[in-house]
């Protein structure tokens, strides 16, 4: 069976430990994710041009979950340089402001990188309708990629971010949809064979960088079974 892709976060303070880290988890996964936002030092062209995996850039700001402190225009500018360091993906987010999106869209598109637009939930999980506009309005914003992220508080909402998969797969649109939380954290396997584009995972259990998230080890060793 066909799945999506496993993308291991790295959220490691410098450059310098980035490949430390990722070794020992490389031939487990699909592609990396570097959180811009934990470096005391954003700076990885070294490690980009090092991995013979694809990385995805991401510089979640504070009022999206993650730890960037600066201005939005020096946060975009980092995401303009990943694409030029030869990031093959950068995540901005739906609630950006328009003209940074376009800025990053438009880059990437100069360079053959793609753009993951990306929404965070992090109380509980919206409305199928909620959600389905959200999908819309990435779709429309020239997202390569959409992921919607929410938290699920009972297996109902669970199935309800795991269904918004029909909507995107109907229109032939890669989507990474799963839900934070000890409720959502069998989505993260799920959407793989859902028709998720991609599922994330931490390098151990004390290294999550977000709640529910399982570790490469423990997401690999659940694969065998589906990929009869």
């Amino acid at each position: 069976m066909a799945r999506g892709m496993i993308c291991v976060s790295l959220a490691e303070k410098n450059a310098a430990s980035l490949q430390k880290a990722v070794a020992p988890v490389l031939e487990m996964v699909d592609l990396i994710e570097v959180r811009l936002d934990c470096m005391e030092e954003p700076q990885v062209a070294d490690f980009i041009a090092a991995t013979d995996k694809p990385v995805l850039v991401t510089n979640r700001p504070a009022w999206e979950g993650g730890q960037w402190q600066g201005s939005e225009s020096e946060r975009a500018e980092l995401l303009v340089e990943a694409l030029d360091w030869g990031a093959r993906y950068v995540d901005i987010e739906l609630l950006a402001a328009k003209e940074i999106r376009a800025m990053i869209l438009a880059k990437a598109k100069a360079v053959g990188g793609q753009v993951v637009i990306s929404s965070h939930d992090f109380a509980t999980t919206p409305a199928s309708s909620v959600l389905e506009d959200r999908l819309e309005q990435m779709m429309e914003s020239g997202a390569d990629i959409a992921k919607i992220v929410v938290t699920a508080h009972d297996a109902a909402q669970c199935l309800r971010i795991l269904s918004l998969q029909e909507k995107a797969m109907a229109r032939n649109f890669p989507l990474s949809a799963f839900a934070m939380g000890s409720a959502g954290t069998i989505s993260r396997l799920a959407t793989l064979y859902l028709g998720g584009c991609m599922s994330y995972a931490a390098l151990s259990p004390e290294q999550a960088t977000a709640p529910g998230q399982l570790s490469v080890q423990e997401l690999h060793a659940m694969l065998p079974v589906f990929s009869k």
